[in-house]
């Protein structure tokens, strides 16, 4: 390979939450006992260090050392046109469809007071990404869960009977969509979409359509925007995308929607830009540029090698050795949902005594009753294959078969 995946990388002192947190109570795991070093597996960024595109485009920037006032360049739309239409395969995209969101979740709640106001419902998958649960819930609005399901084949499902009956009944008319599916690592099918908009079109729906995992989709697997399926999906969804999961650039700060609709998009946009504060970073914007070039892009072919195979040496090595525990391997992300009910109920244990054995080994995952599994954890695999490794031989030895 080109790049660099195999390497450990230090991240401590270095403005980390994933390793500098622990031990600081909240969600963060406790720190490791003597003896263990932590394996960072919980937060959603990536251990590997980001596409030398990104960090050349900063750099070239940083020599010039002015940073004032500025507009965002030509180059920053006609990248992320660039972009989608070589790997979504996306048609007809014009700058004026696109707008910078500081955050994913902020250009959610951005749409979501657009169109609802507080007390309305929500809809949304569960298990469920813990931040829409936080977003939606702080700006006062009631969630309704509609259950995905797995088939006879382990693969998780949308039910679109359920989803339909919970829209009726609680007069919903704005519903959070998360394409490719976090924790699950679903990536729908294209009748798959089409079945879901078309619950949401007979419902009168906004349709919020969080694609921040679309280029991480696993070999074998096609990420299909959601507003590409119908006239009518293009017309009724704001999608939400950043080069920041793909490229490990959380830190940063830089996403940006897409929104066909002339109402809707004024509408959002005015929403989002009541803060004073969704404002773009010059640097982020030279980080998004150097990211969807084409170096960026054969960096990220490598990495989806990478992943594709950490994916597949642990869902084979759960499966050999970890009786009772079940995973449904996902096709895009890079997080596994394990399932441990089975574990848990043979050996007398729950689910929190399984996750803090985990963090007694440096096994450093995060709790899935906040994504609403039960019984869950949530397991981040974007490491070296030797720190997945031997984080499975210390969940072997010390944990599950201890």
């Amino acid at each position: 390979m080109t790049y660099d995946f195999t390497s450990i990388m230090e991240r401590r002192g270095m403005d980390a939450i994933a390793v500098d947190a622990l031990g600081s109570g909240g969600m963060a795991p406790e720190a490791p006992a003597e003896g263990f070093d932590a394996i960072p597996m919980w937060v959603a960024d990536m251990n590997f260090p980001t596409a030398p595109s990104i960090t050349h485009a900063m750099a070239e920037r940083i020599q010039h050392p002015a940073f004032g006032y500025f507009s965002p360049r030509d180059e920053y739309y006609q990248a992320i046109i660039d972009w989608q239409q070589r790997r979504n395969g996306v048609g007809g995209l014009e700058p004026k469809h696109i707008g910078y969101e500081n955050g994913v979740l902020g250009g959610l709640v951005s749409t979501l007071t657009a169109f609802a106001a507080p007390g309305d419902a929500v809809l949304l998958h569960s298990p469920t990404y813990i931040g829409f649960t936080h977003c939606i819930n702080e700006n006062g609005f009631k969630i309704v869960l509609s259950q995905l399901v797995k088939d006879e084949q382990g693969v998780w499902r949308m039910d679109y009977e359920d989803m339909a009956a919970k829209l009726e009944e609680n007069h919903i008319h704005v519903a959070v969509f998360c394409s490719p599916h976090n924790p699950c690592g679903r990536v729908w099918e294209r009748w798959e979409l089409e079945r879901a908009m078309e619950v949401y079109r007979e419902h009168d729906c906004v349709v919020i359509s969080d694609e921040i995992w679309s280029d991480l989709v696993l070999p074998g697997h096609t990420h299909v925007p959601t507003q590409s399926v119908s006239d009518d999906a293009r017309r009724r969804t704001v999608a939400l995308y950043a080069p920041s999961k793909t490229f490990n650039l959380a830190g940063l700060v830089g996403s940006y929607h897409i929104i066909y609709d002339d109402y809707m998009r004024d509408r959002v946009l005015a929403k989002s830009r009541k803060s004073c504060y969704n404002s773009m970073n010059v640097l982020s914007m030279h980080a998004l540029i150097g990211a969807y070039s084409s170096e960026g892009e054969e960096w990220l072919d490598e990495l989806l090698q990478v992943l594709d195979g950490n994916v597949s040496w642990a869902c084979d090595y759960i499966r050999e050795h970890l009786d009772g525990v079940k995973v449904s391997k996902p096709e895009g992300t890079y997080m596994l949902f394990l399932d441990c009910s089975e574990w848990c109920e043979a050996h007398g244990h729950d689910i929190e005594w399984v996750e803090r054995a985990g963090w007694h080994v440096g096994v450093d995952w995060q709790d899935g009753r906040a994504f609403h599994g039960p019984c869950h954890v949530r397991m981040n695999l974007a490491l070296p294959l030797s720190r997945v490794q031997a984080a499975f031989g210390r969940l072997d030895r010390y944990v599950f078969n201890a």
